[in-house]
């Protein structure tokens, strides 16, 4: 994998775990909700780079 790929790929899902930590945090109220999203979130991006 190219190093342009990588550092997209990480861009792409960088913002929506920052992002979408803050609002699944807004509407749940605890961290545990938000470590679900993020894991759900880092599996997809493994999934896309073993790609």
């Amino acid at each position: 994998m190219s190093i342009a790929r990588l550092l997209g790929t990480m861009v792409v899902f960088g913002v929506p775990a920052i992002i979408g930590g803050g609002i699944v945090f807004h509407f749940m109220g605890n961290y545990t909700a938000v470590f679900t999203y993020e894991f759900m979130l880092l599996l997809a991006a493994g999934g896309f780079i073993a790609r």
